[in-house]
């Protein structure tokens, strides 16, 4: 038998991971810079290697987006399914797929950040955090953090410090025994 409780903080754990290997490793830079464009606010990408600009709006937002959420949650999904695997835990198929479903959605609709119109920054307007969703400081913003709260899961401990569930749950299963 297994303990759901267990079973829920390592697939946490795996799936807390994953997410910053997809968010910070197997993001491409194009898509990091391009996700949020709109035809009002179009963004110009400068390619590294050749040093071509080009120009994109709404439809290459939408596109880059899609691109980085797809392969975001292929991610999750890859990590989680095989440290699964290797942890003895069975997953219902149609838990998991439902899981990633809602996590491709909810990362979607926060990353695409187009101004005035995106979903997080209206969330923040509602919530009277629309100050903070603007703030430019240490070269983040208010939205990259309430981004990061929101995908992410965060909570803030003692001394301001924000563990990830994931590093809790590496220490949880790393810890010697007593």
């Amino acid at each position: 038998m297994q303990h759901r409780p267990a079973v829920f903080a390592a697939l946490l754990g795996l799936t807390r991971a994953a997410s910053d290997i997809g968010d910070f490793w197997v993001q491409d830079d194009f898509c990091a810079r391009v996700k949020g464009a709109s035809d009002d606010h179009p963004v110009t990408y400068e390619d590294p290697g050749t040093k071509e600009k080009t120009t994109h709006g709404t439809a290459d937002g939408r596109m880059a987006c899609l691109h980085h959420c797809l392969t975001y949650t292929a991610t999750q999904a890859i990590v989680a399914g095989a440290g699964a695997r290797a942890l003895g835990i069975r997953v219902h198929p149609a838990a998991a797929a439902a899981a990633l479903a809602l996590s491709f959605g909810t990362h979607y609709a926060a990353d695409r950040r187009v101004p005035g119109k995106g979903l997080l920054e209206k969330l923040a307007t509602k919530t009277g955090k629309s100050n903070f969703y603007k703030l430019a400081d240490f070269g983040m913003n208010g939205a990259f953090h309430l981004d990061f709260l929101c995908t992410k899961q965060r909570r803030g401990v003692a001394h301001g410090t924000i563990p990830s569930a994931s590093a809790t749950a590496w220490e949880a299963f790393t810890r010697p025994k007593p």
